[in-house]
């Protein structure tokens, strides 16, 4: 069974009750609105986001920290998302300081090879770009250079996720890009049906079926419908450089208190190149005070069109939360294809 109106018709028999499946994966999201694929599922069957988007879980006392590196003068490198997310005193893009937007951290080293300048990545992802710059730091860059690391792991997310059950999950379709690197192994220790799925429309769906007959038949483990590219190891190698450069340490989320073992953070061997310790930066906990939803959104327990902001004083022109900056937000995917309820 290879088509998608194949799929989705064997989707249709067998639901039979209410089912909320979780994605981790910005990507997931947009295939999910550009491809219309929920005005296909049956009504019954609902898929929500989780915090599947780097630069939406970031949370503000890292965006601060950003803006005070660069009021230390420093040259600040980032992706392009990540300098539109409101600090407490604006944003990156808004502060007048120097603020480039680069493709990678590779990108960020070429610009301190070439100044004096102090240059600071601010360097945010899952699995996916930590093992980057990881081979990055490995290979000794220059003494001006430095990250502030803003990385994550998505398993302990998923662990406070069931353990808090505000949700009210049925299972997981699990973050393909994440699994290309890390492979599946760590999440085989949650007992609740999960899925790795490709992009593609006919993936989505298959993955939901996978999901629904789990829980039908009772069962509760990780099965991987995108073999083409991703294995229960993963890339082992990445993982090892990755593990080499950094350690797990506790750390908050947006929308979500302080998860232990969440965080990436370079070991001593590798502080010369931490830009929190070099100058002396401390990064705090900073209390909401609009009415934006992302923390709600990214606990897969809002919609974007529950918030009263979205689509009039939150747009992609003029975003109120980083849901709605970023390309893997919830907030934007909906705003541009015109995502209902």
């Amino acid at each position: 069974m290879t088509g998608g109106k194949e799929i989705a018709s064997a989707l249709k028999k067998e639901v039979d009750r209410d089912y909320t499946f979780m994605h981790i994966c910005g990507t997931h999201e947009a295939s999910i609105a550009k491809s219309g694929l929920r005005s296909v599922l049956p009504e019954q069957l609902k898929i929500v986001m989780g915090p599947g988007c780097p630069v939406c879980i970031t949370p503000q006392g890292e965006i601060d920290a950003a803006l005070e590196l660069a009021e230390k003068d420093c040259i600040i490198a980032t992706y392009g998302d990540l300098i539109r997310v409101p600090g407490t005193k604006g944003a990156l893009e808004s502060v007048g300081k120097d603020v480039k937007v680069v493709q990678g951290v590779h990108k960020a080293v070429e610009i301190a090879e070439k100044t004096d300048r102090e240059v600071v990545f601010i360097s945010v992802g899952f699995e996916t770009t930590a093992p980057t710059v990881a081979a990055t730091l490995l290979t000794n860059p220059p003494e001006n250079f430095s990250i502030l690391s803003c990385h994550r792991f998505v398993p302990p997310a998923m662990e406070y996720l069931l353990s808090q059950g505000e949700a009210k999950l049925d299972g997981f379709m699990l973050p393909g890009h994440v699994c290309v690197v890390a492979g599946y192994k760590e999440y085989e220790r949650f007992p609740v049906p999960q899925v790795v799925a490709g992009f593609e429309p006919d993936d989505i769906l298959l993955g939901l079926l996978m999901l629904i007959r789990q829980v039908k038949e009772g069962r509760a483990e990780v099965e991987n419908a995108y073999p083409r590219a991703v294995c229960r190891d993963g890339n082992p190698k990445a993982m090892e450089m990755m593990y080499r450069v950094f350690e797990p340490h506790d750390v908050e989320w947006r929308g979500f208190p302080v998860i232990p073992g969440s965080g990436l953070k370079l070991r001593k061997e590798f502080e010369q190149y931490d830009a929190q310790k070099k100058f002396d930066i401390e990064i705090r906990h900073v209390e909401k005070h609009t009415a934006c939803i992302c923390d709600r959104v990214l606990r897969g327990i809002a919609d974007p069109t529950d918030c009263k902001l979205f689509g009039t004083a939150c747009t992609p022109r003029k975003p109120v939360g980083p849901c709605m900056v970023s390309h893997e937000g919830a907030c934007k995917i909906w705003a541009l294809y015109n995502q209902k309820k």
